[in-house]
């Protein structure tokens, strides 16, 4: 007897939504509770709590209705074989525009356009509602709807630039590779991710921001001095203009081998109390750095990247995975599609065990941090930017230990406290 993929893609899609819906539900009784969590009480002032927990709440039920939109969007769409519809549909189109509807090449650059429209159409006015009713209403969107739509029509363009070469390439390798399928998609993957670590922060970050070198003064000395202290060969400071379109707050790091960049979004070094706390948040980045966390990061998705490679080579020319779908052809990228939906309970597995992982590595650069002499700036750095943010203050450890890749600052603020008491 075959097996029913597309009832069993439906039925894991039905048991994840009503599992996480009551992750959410408890997540939300956690947002409900009137009082801060007892480690935070004198710590966080009750104005910044009633802020962060109507800012929550308000997040949370958008959630609700968004999520449950998503749902029954995504199971119509597998019940009424949305997809093999609209891909003969595009065969047409294809045709239409006087190209070759059998090159396999046109015919799924036109599914994807037809795709790409549609999940933007759908998901613009929950956009619209996050950024200039939720955002706005809590203080955090600075941007212009002229703004947010220049992004994303950017966004769109970098997509019709980018796309076809890659996507031509993908079809090219599984048409014509054999038994080393997996083998060529991940060497092929892997240059694309390491020609787009480059390209990203060069020719495509600064479409959307603008990025200046960080002014001389003490903030910039104590940033090189740590750098020089532990070795980063840091090469470039920048300062990011976040504020053009929120108030939330973040700094990173980016670069190859010998050349690196830290990158400070101008709202952190706005809402820090003082110098000392912003170059502590950049000390705990830095320690993610000294202690390997992003090459093993880079490692791990590498691995997990040529699994599912090797697993799709395992089912591409499965007739009756796309007959259980309602596809009587075997599009390459369709196959891709396909695959993903089957091994959906792997993904949710794998995401889970990789957020476990993140956060451990933010308790380790949390404490890297301290044994570099800023235990009390990151502490107080914490504390600021989780009351600027707004961030939830009161979380359900279900709920963050599924969701979170980073610790609740509860846990993180315990953590801080116990490794003092193990240093004294």
């Amino acid at each position: 007897m075959a097996f029913p993929y597309l009832g069993a893609a439906i039925g894991f899609m039905t048991f994840m939504y009503f599992f996480e819906t009551y992750l959410d539900l408890r997540q939300h009784a956690a947002l409900q509770l009137p009082t801060l969590p007892l480690p935070l009480l004198g710590v966080v002032s009750e104005d910044k709590f009633e802020k962060a927990r109507a800012y929550s709440l308000d997040k949370s039920r958008f959630h609700f209705v968004h999520s449950a939109v998503n749902f029954l969007e995504d199971t119509a769409i597998l019940l009424l074989w949305a997809l093999p519809w609209l891909w003969k549909a595009t065969d047409v189109v294809v045709a239409q525009l006087g190209l070759d509807p059998h090159n396999e090449i046109f015919h799924t650059l036109a599914f994807l356009a037809a795709t790409t429209l549609w999940s933007q159409v759908t998901e613009l006015p929950f956009s619209l509602y996050s950024t200039f009713v939720i955002e706005a209403r809590h203080g955090f969107n600075k941007q212009t709807i002229w703004l947010f739509f220049k992004d994303m029509l950017t966004g769109l363009g970098l997509m019709i630039l980018l796309g076809p070469p890659i996507v031509a390439a993908i079809i090219i390798i599984v048409q014509r590779a054999g038994p080393y399928l997996a083998i060529y998609l991940w060497a092929f993957m892997f240059v694309l991710s390491l020609a787009l670590m480059v390209i990203y922060p060069v020719l495509i970050a600064p479409l959307f921001n603008k990025f200046t070198p960080l002014p001389d003064g003490d903030l910039r000395q104590k940033i090189e001095k740590l750098a020089s202290s532990l070795k980063f060969p840091l090469k470039k400071l920048f300062v990011i203009d976040g504020s053009t379109r929120s108030s939330h707050s973040n700094a990173y790091m980016y670069g190859f081998y010998n050349s690196k960049r830290i990158v400070i979004y101008d709202t952190l070094i706005q809402q820090c109390k003082n110098e000392e706390e912003v170059v502590a948040v950049i000390a705990h980045e830095l320690g993610h750095w000294k202690l390997n966390h992003t090459v093993y990061s880079f490692i791990a998705m590498q691995i997990l990247t040529f699994l599912q490679f090797g697993g799709y080579t395992l089912v591409r020319n499965s007739e009756h995975l796309f007959e259980s779908f309602g596809f009587d052809t075997q599009p390459v990228l369709i196959g891709l599609i396909l695959f993903q939906h089957t091994i959906m309970p792997l993904h949710h597995l794998v995401s889970f065990g990789l957020n476990l992982v993140s956060r451990a590595f933010e308790f380790q650069a949390d404490s890297f941090a301290r044994e570099l002499g800023y235990g009390i700036s990151l502490r107080a750095g914490l504390i600021k930017l989780q009351e600027e943010n707004l961030s939830a203050m009161n979380t359900d450890p279900w709920y963050s230990a599924y969701h979170y890749s980073h610790p609740p600052l509860v846990e993180r603020l315990a953590a801080l406290d116990e490794n003092d008491k193990k240093g004294m």
